[in-house]
């Protein structure tokens, strides 16, 4: 079966998420995980993706963000794998590939899953075993949202605005809500849509998207599609002829 081209619209939040090939390290040092931050900010701005959220594991990382066109999130993922497998390469005396095919996309509809997915991806290094609180991973936006320090390439989307009246209201909110975790039904969600590449969303939002796009945007069900009423027609003088 041919492959689907990834689903990217502008001006609606993709959830992101790139492997290291085979599960591989893609990360070793600190050095590294600054060199993946820079190259995120640099490509950032000149494509003009606004970055939500993010976090770098030892192996892959996420991403949560908006792209101003068709073409910017395509771009600068392109922009950062490239610049970042050369370095890897260089500095670790390899060669070869680095990541496990291209990265994985879906669209989330914001007023359902894009909390929910800010959340998610604080808690991967918890998920992990790597830490027991999110605010001790130095590789993610976390601590921007709660206060601990500022990240320039980090723009929050309304919906955090929304949370309180005060940074601190705002901060507080958030750090409460990824205290509390995300059911494991929403995790699954987010991991299989953005793996699979079809939208996130209910159907009023699924519905709007599929307007927009150039394929479908989620899966087709089982089963023979059903048939119009005239198709039923002309299929009925055909077998009776």
């Amino acid at each position: 079966m041919a492959r689907l081209p990834r689903l990217t619209l502008p001006d609606h939040a993709h959830h992101i998420i790139q492997r290291g090939n085979n599960r591989q390290p893609i990360f070793i040092d600190t050095q590294d995980f600054e060199r993946m931050l820079a190259l995120l900010a640099e490509n950032v701005r000149q494509f003009a993706v606004t970055l939500h959220a993010y976090v770098l594991m030892d192996n892959h990382f996420h991403l949560l963000a908006t792209p101003a066109t068709v073409d910017a999130l395509p771009k600068m993922m392109q922009a950062v794998g490239r610049s970042y497998v050369r370095y890897f390469n260089n500095r670790h005396g390899r060669s070869g590939t680095l990541w496990e095919g291209r990265y994985r996309a879906t669209l989330i509809e914001p007023e359902r899953y894009l909390l929910a997915c800010m959340a998610y991806i604080d808690l991967n290094p918890v998920r992990a075993g790597l830490v027991a609180q999110a605010a001790a991973w130095p590789w993610s936006s976390h601590a921007h949202y709660t206060g601990m320090r500022q990240d320039r390439m980090v723009t929050a989307h309304p919906l955090y605005w929304m949370l309180g009246n005060t940074p601190f209201a705002r901060e507080a909110a958030y750090n409460a809500l990824v205290q509390t975790g995300v059911h494991t039904d929403v995790q699954a969600a987010l991991t299989d849509a953005t793996l699979n590449g079809w939208a996130l969303g209910g159907e009023k939002f699924v519905a709007e998207l599929q307007k927009k796009a150039q394929r479908r945007v989620t899966k087709a069900k089982p089963g023979r599609p059903r048939l119009t009423h005239r198709q039923s027609v002309q299929d009925t003088i055909r077998i009776t002829r």
